[in-house]
């Protein structure tokens, strides 16, 4: 685990996942605990995976510059211009974990670590399924039922698709369904799905949806759903 040996925990969750009195990320998501520290999901979830949401763009002849992970603003002070990067994050073990995190700064750096710190902090479990009439297969590929999410005026629907189809959603929003162990979906998105930020965080709030719904048990068993896996 690297440095996490080393870890000091700072909050009482903390010191009861390092004394190993919480043994499971589980534990702590179906309870609905609060996680305060990055250190508890490295504890916990040591194969969890990162990666950067492009939400930047360069300077390119009429617009065309290439897309990035690094967003730049420049604020005008009194002592010159203040620039700012913002980074997105994702965090996730494609098998049911997932997390999204913004993270500012002055420089690429720190931006980048306060984003995965943040994506870390905000990991949650959502259920798999095959909701899709045209598969019914039974197999964790997609997701078990339709799912809206909205951020700002972003608002994005996610529905199953059939085995093999891939993920028919938009860039920004496919790298969080991949790490979460997605493979499968159909897609709408409505509003200012230019701004990358918030249809990110629409398709994030969408798949919280999945958690939240409850299901009988006779759709439990055909839809084939399973919950999140800490499986090596």
């Amino acid at each position: 685990m690297g440095d996490i040996e080393n870890w000091v925990p700072k909050t009482k969750l903390g010191r009861m996942v390092k004394e190993g009195i919480i043994k499971n990320i589980d534990e702590i998501l179906d309870n609905g605990l609060k996680i305060k520290e990055s250190e508890i999901v490295d504890y916990l979830i040591p194969n969890l995976e990162t990666d950067l949401v492009l939400i930047g763009q360069s300077k390119g002849k009429f617009g065309g510059g290439k897309r990035r992970a690094f967003k730049q603003t420049q604020k005008k002070t009194g002592e010159g211009s203040k620039i700012k990067f913002t980074c997105l994050a994702v965090v996730g073990n494609k098998d049911g974990y997932v997390g999204i995190g913004l993270g500012e700064s002055g420089e690429t750096v720190p931006a980048k670590a306060k984003a995965i710190r943040n994506a870390k902090i905000n990991l949650i479990k959502i259920k798999r399924g095959c909701g899709s009439w045209e598969c019914a297969c039974g197999d964790p590929h997609s997701i078990p039922f339709k799912i809206e999410g909205k951020m700002g005026s972003s608002k994005i629907i996610i529905k199953p698709a059939p085995k093999g189809l891939g993920l028919c959603i938009a860039d920004e929003c496919k790298k969080i369904l991949k790490i979460a162990g997605i493979k499968d979906v159909w897609s709408e998105t409505f509003g200012q799905t230019s701004t990358r930020i918030n249809l990110a965080f629409a398709c994030f709030n969408a798949l919280k949806q999945l958690t939240k719904t409850k299901v009988n048990e006779n759709f439990l068993k055909i839809s084939g759903i399973k919950e999140g896996s800490l499986s090596d």
